[in-house]
């Protein structure tokens, strides 16, 4: 099951200070918007993205149809498609994307700890 492109959505307090102190480890701005309190950062092929007030805790997420740079990938399986495999495994949904639509959707489930993983696709 290919999932796309893997980053850590950080929740953060004051995200400036998180972003200087990602800058410091290296991370570079690869996308989003500061001053709308979110900035995706990027160092080497590792991706993090810093959420102020946006969530309570991190979440693992998934981009299927993007690489770690969030570029389109020509081949990609499809948001629904994944959920449904999903499903018919027994994974319960927390949230789920409308098996009608196309396009940009997202689900998330939970692991067994109470990580949040997030599955969002943006085309």
């Amino acid at each position: 099951m290919e999932l796309g492109a893997f980053s850590i959505s950080l929740s953060v307090k004051d995200i400036n200070q998180s972003k200087s102190f990602y800058e410091n480890l290296g991370f570079q701005a690869l996308g989003g918007d500061i001053a709308q309190n979110w900035l995706i950062m990027k160092n080497g092929s590792t991706v993090i993205g810093l959420f102020q007030g946006m969530f309570e805790k991190n979440i693992l997420t998934f981009n299927p149809g993007w690489n770690e740079n969030a570029e389109n990938l020509d081949s990609f399986t499809d948001i629904r498609d994944l959920q449904k495999q999903l499903k018919a495994k027994g994974m319960k949904m927390l949230s789920e994307a409308d098996v009608t639509s196309e396009g940009p959707a997202s689900f998330t489930i939970e692991d067994p700890d109470g990580n949040t993983i997030l599955v969002d696709q943006h085309r």
